[in-house]
């Protein structure tokens, strides 16, 4: 009779063992497909990482490229291989903050217009804009610059419409849906608590923006800022169409110039791989990925203010 009854028990046991077993196996498998997954994305960018430094040291290391010419000269000749890239790491860090100077009250204005002023309808009417901006390719900008801003410029401003001025409009236009958008989530996030208190010790809906909203979002919308200088300034083909590809330094606005981009999507192409001139290619690739682990510097250090 004892015999009869534990039977049922360790049928149920056995039961309760399988399922906790294959429950587990399901884990461990999940676990497994996570970790390859997050292993194989470490392995490619560790392998760019290195691939694009070994390749760009090769100009110093084995060409013997003086790295403070390379980085402070101001002329750039192939053929008499005299590269000195300061006139593209100038042009490459004053048309990203010139956009950032544009777009960044713009995009904050517009997330403060969506959510504090105009909520009801402004995220409507704004909304379906920005999700419009962020959809056209970067060609499509650098196309209607080309057509439109540029001989506005020569025709109304002065110049030939190429240079810095033309390539900080048509980046500006470029990240101001990533600064807008982010930056309308900042303000959402927000407790209401913020607001509500503001408003029963009598401060106006300006000077709760202004003074209580503003300060309390004010790393996420620089974070905004930062995620848009560092598309801007990794961004190739709309500027190249735009900026006139000077190889000096532009003095005015009006004047054109280059960026980094620009000179390594128009000389690529026309290299042979190992060649010195590859190699300083190779090398201005560099700079722009130290700026990009630079920019990731940035949106950790700005990450954890926030979480402060």
């Amino acid at each position: 009779m004892e015999w009869t009854q534990s039977q049922p028990e360790s049928a149920r046991e056995r039961l309760l063992i399988n399922k906790r077993s294959a429950s587990m196996k399901k884990e461990r498998r999940g676990r497994l497909f996570i970790g390859t997954i997050a292993s194989l994305i470490i392995l490619v960018t560790t392998a760019i990482t290195l691939f694009i430094f070994s390749k760009g040291l090769q100009t110093f290391v084995v060409d013997g490229v003086s790295p403070i010419k390379f980085l402070t000269g101001l002329e750039w000749s192939p053929r008499n291989e005299i590269f000195g890239a300061l006139p593209f790491i100038f042009g490459s860090f004053a048309v990203t903050i010139l956009a950032a100077l544009v777009a960044a009250p713009l995009g904050i204005g517009a997330a403060i217009f969506m959510t504090e002023i105009a909520p009801a309808w402004g995220q409507k009417i704004m909304q379906p804009v920005i999700e419009l901006l962020v959809g056209i390719p970067s060609v499509v900008y650098g196309f209607i610059g080309l057509t439109v801003l540029v001989p506005f410029i020569r025709d109304y401003i002065g110049g030939n419409g190429f240079g810095l001025l033309a390539g900080t409009v048509v980046l500006s236009v470029m990240i101001l849906p990533t600064i807008t958008s982010i930056s309308v989530d900042a303000m959402t996030s927000l407790p209401k608590g913020l607001r509500e208190s503001s408003y029963a010790v009598g401060a106006t809906r300006w000077q709760t923006i202004r003074r209580i909203l503003i300060p309390a979002a004010t790393p996420v919308l620089m974070t905004a800022v930062v995620l848009g200088m560092a598309r801007a300034f990794g961004e190739a083909l709309a500027v190249q169409m735009v900026i006139g590809n000077s190889r000096e330094i532009a003095g005015s606005l009006i004047e054109s110039t280059s960026t980094l981009t620009t000179i390594v999507t128009l000389n690529m192409g026309h290299t042979t791989f190992g060649s010195l001139e590859n190699n300083v290619l190779w090398s201005l690739c560099l700079i722009l990925l130290i700026m990009s682990y630079v920019f990731i510097i940035i949106l950790r250090y700005l990450s954890s203010r926030r979480k402060v």
